[in-house]
Formats: C-alpha cells, sequence, structure tokens
C-alpha cells in the first residue's frame, strides 16, 4: 500500500466578504451572512461566549467584521434556527444551554469537529457508530442493489489506492455513508448525512494516529466482501472488529 501523506487543508471558517452598501448583491449578502454565521457559531461552540452570555449588539458585530447590520441580523436568525441563540427585543441576543443546541445541524456538528476540546465530542461520535453501524452494515449486506454495493466497493477500493491524509478520509466516509444508504432504512441515510462531518473529521484524527494503515484497510475490505456476499452476521462481526479497531486507536492517540 502505498504510503498515506498528510496534506495541508483549510479547516476553519470561510473568510467573511466585505460588502458594506445596499450595492451589494443578493448572492454576496448571501455568503457574507452565512460566513459570519459561521465565525459567530464557531466562537459559541468552542466556549468563547458560554451558555447564557449576552452578546454584542448589532453595532458592535458589524463594525466588528465591517459588514452591514443587515447581514449580522440574518446571520443571528441563523444561529437562532440552529438553537444557539435566543433574542429579545430591549435584551439582545443570548447564548441557550447546550442541551439546547441542535446536535443534528450539520453546521453544528462540523463547529464540534473543529473546536480544540473535540475529543469528548468524537469518542461520542464513535459510541454512536457503535449502536448503529454493526446492524445497518447486516441490513446493507441482505438489501444492498448492485448499485449500491457497486459504491461501497469503489470507496473502500478508492481508500487503498489513496496517497494523501485527504484522500484517504474522504473515501472512508463515503464508504460508510454508502453503507447506511445500503441499509435500506429511510431513517439512517439523513442521519448519516448529517454527521458526514462528524465522521469524515474523526476518520481524520484516526487516519494520522494509525500506526498499520494497511491493517485498517484489511478490515474495511472484509466489511465490504461480507457485504457483497451477502452475509450478514460476518458483515456485523466486521464491522465491529473495525470499531474495536479504532478504539484502540483512539485510546493510545491524542485527539
Amino acid at each position: 500500500m502505498r504510503r498515506i501523506k498528510e496534506t495541508a487543508s483549510a479547516t476553519g471558517p470561510a473568510p467573511i466578504e466585505r460588502s458594506r452598501g445596499s450595492g451589494a448583491s443578493l448572492a454576496a449578502g448571501s455568503s457574507v451572512h452565512a460566513s459570519l454565521a459561521n465565525e459567530i457559531g464557531m466562537r459559541i461552540v468552542r466556549g468563547d461566549y458560554p451558555p447564557g452570555t449576552i452578546l454584542p449588539n448589532e453595532a458592535k458585530w458589524s463594525e466588528t467584521f465591517d459588514v452591514s447590520r443587515s447581514a449580522v441580523r440574518e446571520a443571528i436568525k441563523m444561529l437562532m434556527a440552529k438553537s444557539l441563540l435566543s433574542s429579545r427585543p430591549k435584551v439582545g441576543s443570548w447564548v441557550e444551554p447546550r442541551e439546547r443546541w441542535n446536535l443534528l445541524d450539520r453546521d453544528v456538528l462540523g463547529w464540534y469537529a473543529m473546536a480544540p476540546d473535540r475529543e469528548g465530542f468524537l469518542r461520542t461520535v464513535q459510541e454512536f457508530r457503535h449502536i448503529i453501524e454493526p446492524d445497518a452494515t447486516a441490513l446493507a449486506a441482505e438489501r444492498r442493489s448492485e448499485e449500491e454495493m457497486a459504491e461501497i466497493s469503489k470507496a473502500c477500493r478508492e481508500m487503498g489506492e489513496a496517497t494523501s491524509l485527504a484522500a484517504r478520509t474522504h473515501a472512508d466516509t463515503r464508504f460508510h455513508l454508502a453503507i447506511l444508504r445500503a441499509s435500506g432504512n429511510e431513517l439512517l441515510v439523513p442521519l448519516g448525512v448529517l454527521i458526514e462531518s462528524a465522521l469524515n473529521n474523526l476518520f481524520v484524527v484516526v487516519t494520522r494516529e494509525t500506526a498499520d494503515v494497511r491493517h485498517a484497510q484489511k478490515l474495511h475490505e472484509a466489511i465490504e466482501r461480507n457485504v457483497r456476499l451477502k452475509r450478514p452476521e460476518a458483515a456485523r462481526a466486521a464491522v465491529r472488529r473495525l470499531l474495536a479497531n479504532t478504539d484502540k486507536v483512539i485510546g493510545r492517540g491524542s485527539l
């Protein structure tokens, strides 16, 4: 197997575009408020603004990021929709308790995965995998179509051929999401897509810490083979071996 090389990648939020004035186009305005929501959301999740904190007002955000007040208002609305914030006239916006945050929101998951104290969250993702993946894979072995099998096999093959960390983890994520789709359970598909960012970040950490990438690849190939041969129990057992291996990596590594 080719050696996996880690390549630099931008993991931070997209830069906030400057769009002062009424001449900004609708597309540019959308980019500004989404980027601003991303920046504020990241700050909330990483603990810069603990629950209960009253956030700066529109004028202060506008000055800090050199954006229009309308962009600030739209960004706040986005974060309220994710249950990170509440707002009241004459009081302003404040950070909601963590238990109210929508952790199944794609953006919130992505912010959690990039936070400095992400260790606990990534371990939670691993627990989720233990609960879901063995049975989902057994279902995939029973129900998968030829097209779904082709996608699983392609992702597995591309994992083995990858020469960069980014390429391998991307293929790894696609592999597991393809299995969820092949399970035939309609609730698992959107759930898998929602945690896609968290899975990818977990796989980046695990692949970086893995001493024997070849062994990890063989574990994935065993899953692929048993799904292809329609062996539900063997597929379930193969997933459990992979998860146990990941547990060991997480246990000895530094997230």
